[in-house]
């Protein structure tokens, strides 16, 4: 295990969340899939000021769950150095939320774009609530051929487990998904649970939370595929 990569975790660390608890455990299971090593390091949001400066010594960014942040703005800023600088990025559940945001404001100029649970009465709620909150629950998913996640799970179609009550906003979803930023996980009912950005090495978000898999002792597939992509850095 000569082999070491830096990941940055980016989110505010709340030891009661099981994702949190999760998320070294998933790494730790792909890092022993991979005969490597991954060192990885909680990094608030609100220690993120400017991106080039807190974030220029890791390989790979994992924006975890739990938000609102402290900091907005330093989550939407490692989402764009990561999208940038082309480093390994994995946004699950928050973390897919505000890539979408920072895609949206940086990428598409939707710069009065807002997010629902940070602004209730928001006129243009870009992630908005969801109409059935999916807390601690799972569901079934469609995941689009040739993607970064079938070819982790290796089939188009997975169940998995949740506790979120955001996701995108359908009126948005024609002018946000046009482009190389694209849907690659829906539910049963067509509703947005993943999406990944064409030309980037890997950059992989999802609403639901794959991490949860390694409480159980499971690999969670996509968080392998994350690791793999790290060791080509």
């Amino acid at each position: 295990m000569s082999l070491q990569r830096s990941v940055a975790l980016v989110g505010d660390y709340k030891p009661a969340v099981p994702a949190h608890q999760a998320i070294p455990a998933a790494l730790d299971l792909a890092a022993l899939h991979h005969s490597t090593s991954i060192r990885a390091t909680w990094l608030a949001t609100s220690q993120i000021q400017h991106a080039e400066v807190e974030l220029s010594s890791f390989d790979g960014i994992w924006c975890v769950p739990a938000s609102p942040y402290d900091n907005t703005a330093g989550a939407l800023e490692a989402i764009r150095f990561a999208r940038e600088q082309r480093l390994p990025f994995l946004g699950t559940c928050g973390g897919f939320q505000h890539a979408i945001m920072e895609y949206a404001k940086n990428v598409l100029g939707m710069a009065r774009v807002e997010h629902a649970e940070l602004n209730p009465n928001a006129s243009h709620p870009l992630i908005s609530a969801l109409t059935c909150s999916l807390i601690d629950t799972e569901e079934e998913l469609t995941l689009a051929p040739d993607s970064h996640l079938h070819k982790s799970y290796g089939t188009t179609t997975i169940r998995e487990q949740y506790r979120c009550s955001y996701g995108p906003n359908r009126e948005y979803e024609s002018a946000l998904f046009a482009g190389d930023f694209y849907v690659t996980a829906r539910s049963a009912d067509g509703e947005v649970r993943g999406g990944e950005l064409r030309g980037h090495p890997f950059f992989v978000g999802t609403l639901f939370q794959p991490e949860r898999r390694a409480l159980k002792g499971e690999l969670p597939p996509v968080v392998r595929e994350f690791v793999h992509a790290l060791r080509a850095v």
